[in-house]
């Protein structure tokens, strides 16, 4: 009963703090350009990691490093920069809504590469869930015409990426801490997003000693990107691969039915629209997540 009610506390905290990330990235896209964004969100959740969980490096057995390589990469380093990108065209709201897609690319990629057992009721529960983000999206569409949702694609693939690295971890790192894991990730991508921000000019502009409203703004950003990376990348990662651990690939990604949700609020609060038709939506995949999870 413990583990039941302690991965619903999870998914419920997950929910909260992914929900507001995409907020974030719109506030950070204010000042940033979308690979500055990706970047320092990265940067900022690596040097967190590596102050709380360095040590936890050596628990980590040489084998296993190819994996953590493969789930920094999927996990974090492309998702990263493929919303940032992506909300450069798209509202923070939809954005979230298509990230629902990830437990449908995790069911199904888990059944045809990793071999993994599956139930009638979470098919139902996925499709269920699957079916609320479609009415939330085209809703959408209709009351933001001017929105360019070819975008959405790079969100179609970062949830396959989301997916393939919640079966890498569920399959070969469910032995190793969550810390350990985070760690290792970050402890990779901090190189290449240190040399992909370089090559952005950022340091450049981020020298200069003018007072300047362009300026501020960047500042502003930055504080964003601080806020997402050290919480929403770097904290939420440990919570995320904890709850991976100790449920169902299915049911963890069931945490991106419940973020749009939080993201409208926010979009809300930020002048975007929510009709009564989204809220049915939002209603509908909360019963998706709940027949997802069922046993």
């Amino acid at each position: 009963m413990e583990s039941k009610q302690l991965k619903w506390g999870y998914l419920l905290v997950l929910s909260l703090v992914w929900g507001s990330s995409f907020i974030l990235i719109k506030k950070g896209l204010i000042g940033l350009t979308a690979i500055q964004v990706g970047s320092l969100r990265i940067i900022f959740a690596a040097l967190f990691l590596l102050i709380i969980g360095f040590n936890s490096l050596s628990k980590i057995p040489r084998h296993k490093w190819k994996f953590i390589v493969l789930t920094s990469v999927f996990g974090t380093f492309v998702p990263a920069f493929l919303f940032a990108i992506a909300e450069t065209e798209l509202d923070s709201g939809v954005t979230a809504i298509l990230n629902s897609l990830t437990p449908l690319s995790t069911l199904l990629l888990g059944i045809l590469f990793f071999g993994v057992a599956f139930q009638k009721r979470q098919v139902w529960g996925v499709l269920i869930g699957l079916a609320g983000s479609l009415l939330l999206v085209f809703n959408g569409a209709v009351n933001h015409p001017n929105q360019n949702y070819f975008y959405a694609i790079l969100v179609v693939i970062a949830s396959m990426c989301y997916a393939i690295n919640v079966n890498l971890i569920k399959r070969y790192l469910s032995d190793l801490t969550p810390l350990s894991i985070t760690t290792g990730n970050f402890l990779i991508l901090s190189l290449p997003s240190l040399t992909i921000l370089y090559f952005t000019g950022f340091f450049n502009t981020a020298s200069l000693t003018e007072v300047s409203e362009s300026l501020t703004a960047m500042q502003e950003s930055i504080l964003y990107i601080m806020i997402l990376g050290v919480v929403g990348t770097g904290i939420a990662n440990i919570l995320f691969f904890k709850l991976i651990q100790i449920s169902s690939p299915v049911f963890a990604t069931s945490v991106t039915y419940l973020i749009p949700i939080v993201a409208f609020f926010w979009g809300l609060l930020d002048n975007e629209m929510l009709t009564s038709v989204q809220f049915f939506g939002a209603f509908i995949i909360l019963i998706g997540v709940y027949l997802s999870a069922k046993k």
